[in-house]
């Protein structure tokens, strides 16, 4: 039987064109992040099966690629569990890892620490457009830093980065937990329904403020509750500023300082942004992971039809590590997703060096082949890119498949011409 051909489902083969693509939009996210001060790191693809499934992770836990033990610690007979037979499992997302790194070396790194991780994660997930069970994330984080500051850094920073691969005319959304449990206080709602009754909210995009009153209802709450959450959305929608009306109604259960802190990095980040997107405060935004604490976003791209990535705070995710607090914050790139958009745009490397292809007939060797390759070699001293290759018996379908890898410039070498 012939071996498969294909990768496995939900994960793909790259070809050159996009590995390309690929190379020059992490190469503009290094220097871009990089000059915001945020430092390379990385972490093993594999971690501890217990940091995995902590009940941080949200849906995500139920997607875990789990990893057998192995050799003698691997007995199928006598296991009755599944902590009998799984001891790793692949990192779902970059976070966990980080903060996991973040404890294991707290004290030889900078207090702020400004973090950048690149690297694959993997998720049993129903592969669909833009999404895959083997995919890029790209991450920052500020650890150490409790002021909002963090959250307009990493605003900035990423939306830089946008900016500077051509996007425009995207959205961040933000919102804060605490505000989303101020309403849901408010509404009379116990808080160990919280993050049920957000689960519902989070579908308000697809279902409507009518599909989130009959599934909260269907659900059990008081009519009453129901009734008085949704006011507060309908509130919004007339209101002439959305977070000016919350912060009245919120009067009384929603710390002073909270308010504040949420309305200056809007107020900051307008100040200071180009053009080319937007702030919106959207308070139906919830983001899945339950490790969130405070200021939660998110990248809304008119293109992709959904988002592009997102973040949020985690002050609390550290000390289940250490046992000590350490405040947290971070924003991930939907890098798939990016990539997705740029290649359905046709984009075109800006800048890219000279690419000639020197195409040699079989029968150059020897001397005139050192001189082919000689010739070759200067000209790469002044950044030429150039390609030197066999000539194919079909040369016009060969220089029509290099012209498709950008090739701009041909030269060919014939045993005669070169004798002559």
């Amino acid at each position: 039987m012939a071996l498969s051909k294909k990768p496995v489902t939900g994960m793909k083969d790259i070809m050159p064109n996009e590995m390309q693509i690929r190379d020059y939009v992490m190469g503009v996210i290094k220097e871009t992040y990089g000059k915001f001060g945020f430092t390379p790191m990385e972490t093993p693809c594999m971690e501890n099966i217990a940091n995995l499934s902590n009940k941080q992770g949200g849906e995500n836990e139920k997607l875990i690629f789990k990893v057998l033990k192995r050799g003698e610690k691997l007995n199928l007979e006598t296991a009755q569990s599944e902590a009998d037979l799984v001891d790793f499992g692949m990192r779902y997302d970059l976070t966990v890892p980080l903060v996991r790194y973040y404890s294991n070396h707290e004290n030889e790194l900078p207090s702020p620490f400004k973090a950048l991780q690149m690297g694959n994660v993997w998720r049993a997930d129903r592969p669909q457009r833009g999404r895959y069970r083997q995919f890029m994330q790209c991450d920052i984080d500020i650890l150490g830093e409790a002021s909002n500051l963090a959250e307009i850094e990493l605003i900035l920073a990423t939306t830089t980065t946008l900016g500077k691969l051509g996007f425009k005319n995207f959205e961040i959304r933000i919102n804060d937990r605490r505000i989303l449990k101020a309403m849901a206080s408010y509404s009379g709602f116990a808080e160990e329904d919280f993050d049920s009754v957000f689960i519902t909210l989070d579908k308000m995009d697809k279902i409507g403020l009518e599909g989130v009153e009959s599934e909260l209802l269907e659900s059990g709450y008081a009519k009453e509750s129901v009734d008085k959450y949704l006011s507060l959305f309908k509130g919004m929608n007339d209101a002439a500023d959305t977070l000016a009306f919350i912060e009245e109604k919120m009067t009384g259960i929603l710390d002073e300082e909270v308010k504040k802190s949420f309305r200056e990095i809007i107020e900051s980040v307008n100040a200071t942004k180009g053009d080319h997107f937007k702030l919106v405060f959207d308070p139906t935004l919830v983001r899945g992971m339950s490790y969130y604490t405070g200021t939660i976003f998110e990248i809304a791209m008119p293109e992709f039809g959904g988002s592009c990535g997102g973040g949020g705070r985690y002050d609390k995710m550290v000390g289940k590590f250490t046992g000590k607090d350490v405040p947290a914050c971070g924003f991930s790139i939907g890098f798939e997703r990016i990539i997705l958009l740029l290649m359905e745009s046709g984009f075109q490397i800006p800048n890219q060096s000279k690419k000639v292809a020197y195409l040699i007939e079989k029968g150059v060797e020897g001397q005139e082949l050192c001189d082919v390759i000689a010739e070759a070699q200067e000209a790469r001293k002044d950044g030429t890119q150039v390609l030197v290759a066999r000539m194919n018996k079909n040369k016009k379908f060969q220089k029509e498949q290099l012209i498709a890898q950008g090739y701009e410039e041909f030269k060919e070498f014939y045993k005669e011409a070169l004798k002559g």
